[in-house]
């Protein structure tokens, strides 16, 4: 039998079990995106545990590192370095989020740094090292005291009280839904369900999901629920603290506050809570067992990832579901082409309400100009901001003691100028830019814009570029020879101003556009002006669909954005906006201000989200667009984004549109954009190519960065 050597002073030894350590070094470089293998010292055996954070030495200095596994042997032919410190014991990667991790930097040619950065929040050591339990024991005794004594009395006191079970899901509510039933049954039952699902206007959505939360519970498994903001995170976890208890339910969401977060984030970790509701980065919650995923609203661009690979939600939780086999939920009032094309190709089931049920909870719809008595009554309907139509519905339901929604794209005052005969936009004599009033005279309301018709002729204030700062005093249009300007797009705060002169007496709320976001307003009558996103709902309420009537202005704003998504974009802002709306029988209507013929507007009147979809997926397809085809955007300098561009070993279905120039830089550096698109079969091999490529610019040091984005939101 051979005895170990004594160590010497100072010197390390070796673990005696799995000694070689697999650590996922943080570092930004695409060429080192894989793990390395380090010698684990004998004093932290115990606390180098899989998922605990852990700091090692790279290029000569100490870096951050998170520990994937502990092997008996390393394939390195070369010495290894030594862990040098384990941060904290506590386990914050999974092997099942190392998995997911993974497999979303793959999907989105990104690295696996880049999205662990995203799925675990930074560390608070005051934090992680309070206790973190269920309820506690009541500190007062209760009122009556008992009479009689038990018999017999316990030898130990429990530290915690008893759980109750949780409430069977109550299916009434989703029995007006075709597979709602079918749906709860199959997540109370631990199935793997995909479903998609679009409300019926006034519904109390966040009820429903609370439902569907029950029955993971039944089932013994995890829910996480992801909203676009904290609003709609609010709304959903008081729904689910009501129905299942507010001890099984934590909100994940940047707002909290370090602490805060990374105290729920634990909680979760920990097993103490079972309901997870958040906003984007709760998608990566550790939530033991999932046994339903959801998001709702899935096309709202807050589920986008601003940073680094830029995953979306939706297919964070989509693969997540399909390695967990959880329940997944696609939600939203709209629906977007995305969660249509899980629908036509099998992956999931749609959940939606009989056209009976959709005429009697959906508001009377009313396009501008639809009818021919309409311009007859009004003939300067189309053309003016708020047509007759619009008032007529205002007026009925203030009379009626009810609020009314007035749905505004833009914040502010006056955001920029056109020609008032052919509506044009004002352009520069000196340099083409676009034509607007200074800030000075937009900003606080002195009346020096537009008036209440739209007219900017009568200001004594000249309008200036916005490019070069020239004025144009003596404006005439090139396209018809007028003098007058409009504003092009009325911000919230100048209608608010107009339809207090229009109401006298009337209360005027605002939410949203530079004013206080409210979540919910009084039943009276008001009027209320929203920027797309902060409608408020109505107290009391379910659903929060109290308002009387509905006025979407300036629809033509909204649709004249050069983007892919710009018609899908627009019917679900509409639609978030009319689901608030009472019922047609109930007096409830919605006035929208864009010409009756498009099929935006079509849609929004029949309130057909699913065949607006349809149609959507079908048009993008004929086109060669997202999701038909995987798509991926170079970004940068436009010799940068060649050299890219001719790198890259794409497959031989690969087709590169472009380079276009973007928008200048802040600084000014002229910028260019490449697209590549594949048929969805090769979409792998293309996210392969990005990220090879960009691996290759980072091992020789490349001076120009390169954005890679795969299906970017935005495709002008």
């Amino acid at each position: 039998m051979t005895t170990a050597r004594p160590t010497r002073r100072g010197e390390r030894r070796a673990a005696a079990e799995l000694p070689v350590a697999r650590v996922a070094v943080d570092v930004p470089l695409a060429h080192l995106d894989r793990p390395f293998d380090y010698q684990v010292p004998d004093q932290l055996a115990d606390d180098a545990q899989p998922g605990v954070r852990v700091r090692v030495r790279f290029s000569g200095r100490l870096v951050d590192g998170v520990l994937l596994d502990r092997v008996e042997r390393s394939d390195h032919v070369g010495k290894l370095g030594w862990l040098e410190r384990v941060v904290s014991p506590e386990p914050v990667l999974s092997a099942e989020l190392a998995a997911l991790c993974r497999t979303v930097a793959d999907r989105y040619a990104g690295t696996f740094a880049d999205v662990v950065r995203l799925a675990v929040p930074p560390r608070h050591a005051r934090a992680e090292a309070e206790p973190v339990g269920g309820a506690t024991l009541p500190t007062t005794l209760p009122t009556p005291l008992p009479t009689t004594l038990p018999t017999a009395l316990p030898t130990t006191l429990p530290t915690t009280l008893p759980t109750p079970p949780p409430p069977a899901p109550n299916q009434d509510g989703w029995r007006r839904y075709r597979h709602g039933a079918a749906l709860l049954d199959a997540v109370a039952a631990g199935r793997g369900a995909h479903a998609v699902w679009q409300p019926v206007p006034g519904e109390d959505w966040p009820g429903r999901l609370a439902e569907v939360a029950a029955g993971a519970l039944v089932a013994g498994r995890g829910t996480l629920i992801v909203c676009p903001d904290q609003r709609d995170v609010a709304r959903v976890a008081a729904a689910c603290g009501e129905l299942l208890g507010q001890d099984r339910v934590t909100t994940l969401t940047a707002d909290l506050g370090p602490a805060r977060r990374y105290r729920s984030w634990l909680a979760i970790r920990r097993g103490h809570s079972r309901v997870v509701v958040g906003t984007r980065a709760a998608a990566f919650a550790p939530i033991a067992d999932p046994g339903v995923l959801v998001v709702w609203d899935d096309g709202d661009d807050l589920h986008a990832e601003p940073r680094a690979p830029y995953p979306h939600t939706r297919d964070v939780l989509m693969h997540r579901a399909h390695a967990t086999g959880a329940a997944l939920l696609v939600a939203g009032f709209a629906r977007t082409a995305e969660a249509q094309l899980l629908v036509e190709s099998g992956w999931a089931r749609e959940v939606t309400a009989e056209r009976t049920e959709l005429r009697a909870a959906a508001p009377r719809v009313t396009p501008v100009g639809e009818t021919e008595a309409q311009l007859v009554d009004d003939p300067h309907a189309r053309a003016a901001r708020l047509p007759r139509v619009a008032f007529d519905a205002a007026r009925a339901a203030i009379g009626r003691g009810e609020p009314v929604l007035i749905q505004v794209p833009r914040a502010g005052y006056v955001p920029g100028l056109a020609c008032a005969g052919c509506r044009e936009p004002a352009r520069c004599r000196h340099c083409a830019g676009p034509l607007g009033l200074p800030r000075a005279a937009v900003g606080g309301g002195t009346g020096a814009g537009p008036g209440a018709n739209g007219s900017a002729s009568d200001t004594a204030v000249s309008p200036t570029c916005r490019w070069c700062g020239v004025a144009a005093p003596t404006f005439r249009c090139a396209t018809c020879g007028s003098r007058r300007l409009r504003a092009t797009v009325v911000g919230a705060r100048r209608t608010a101003e107009e339809l207090g002169r229009a109401f006298p007496g009337v209360a005027v709320r605002g939410s949203g556009g530079g004013a206080d976001v409210h979540a919910t307003v009084p039943a009276g009558p008001a009027l209320v002006v929203a920027t797309p996103g902060a409608e408020p709902w109505v107290d009391g309420v379910a659903g929060g669909a109290g308002y009387g009537a509905a006025l979407l202005l300036d629809g033509w704003a909204l649709l004249s954005r050069p983007d892919l998504r710009v018609a899908e974009e627009t019917l679900r802002r509409w639609m978030a906006a009319a689901a608030l709306v009472r019922p047609a029988g109930a007096g409830g209507r919605v006035v929208v201000a864009a010409d009756p013929e498009l099929a935006v507007v079509a849609a929004l009147v029949r309130w057909d989200p699913v065949g607006h979809a349809a149609a959507e997926l079908a048009g993008r397809t004929e086109v060669g667009f997202p999701p038909a085809v995987r798509m991926a955007a170079v970004d940068g300098a436009p010799d940068a984004v060649a050299e890219l561009i001719a790198a890259l070993l794409l497959p031989d279905s690969a087709e590169v549109l472009g380079p276009a120039e973007l928008d200048p830089a802040p600084s000014g550096a002229v910028r260019e954009r490449a697209l590549v698109r594949v048929p969805r079969t090769d979409g792998r091999a293309l996210a392969a190519a990005m990220a090879a490529g960009q691996a290759a610019r980072t091992a020789r040091k490349a001076p120009d960065p390169v954005r890679v984005q795969l299906d970017p939101q935005e495709i002008g």
